[in-house]
């Protein structure tokens, strides 16, 4: 259980392995955070724009949130360029963190693609084969050693 709660381990080859739940908590925390900072921006371009119906702090938040998961039920929507800008930016900016947000999930439950799992089998198969060939040079350098001495007797003779 003390290991769940770990923000990260560190695996037998020095490589960080993040635990997801605090990846997910720390994407959400932010993509809020931005949508809280952004809304009362969109708020302030759009409280007082003729024909504008995001008329409270909760309509711009509601409307960024939408933008953000890509949903969008147009209930509420910008009629200010800025208020347009906005919008359009938070659309980017939550179709990365929300797909973050979902490959984290997939990844956890499914992980049927982990790469860290083939990295580090990676890492130990290069590693084997390292060692058996330094063990091959050893050789090498064993018969080298012997042709040589061979090669100088021979020469003596």
């Amino acid at each position: 259980m003390k290991d769940n709660l770990k923000t990260y381990s560190v695996d037998e080859y020095g490589v960080k392995n993040y635990n997801s739940f605090y990846l997910l908590l720390a994407t959400l925390a932010i993509l809020y955070a931005i949508i809280a900072a952004l809304s009362l921006l969109l708020y302030q371009y759009e409280v007082d724009a003729p024909g504008s119906n995001i008329t409270t702090y909760k309509d711009a938040f509601w409307t960024l949130q939408m933008s953000a998961s890509t949903i969008g039920f147009g209930d509420f929507y910008p009629v200010t360029l800025a208020g347009r800008v906005i919008v359009a930016s938070m659309f980017y900016i939550g179709v990365g963190m929300v797909g973050f947000v979902g490959a984290q999930f997939v990844n956890k439950f499914v992980g049927f693609s982990d790469t860290n799992v083939k990295n580090r089998e990676l890492r130990k198969q290069n590693k084997e084969i390292m060692e058996h060939n330094r063990l091959l040079e050893q050789k090498i350098d064993r018969l080298v050693t012997k042709i040589d001495a061979m090669m100088t007797e021979k020469s003596r003779d």
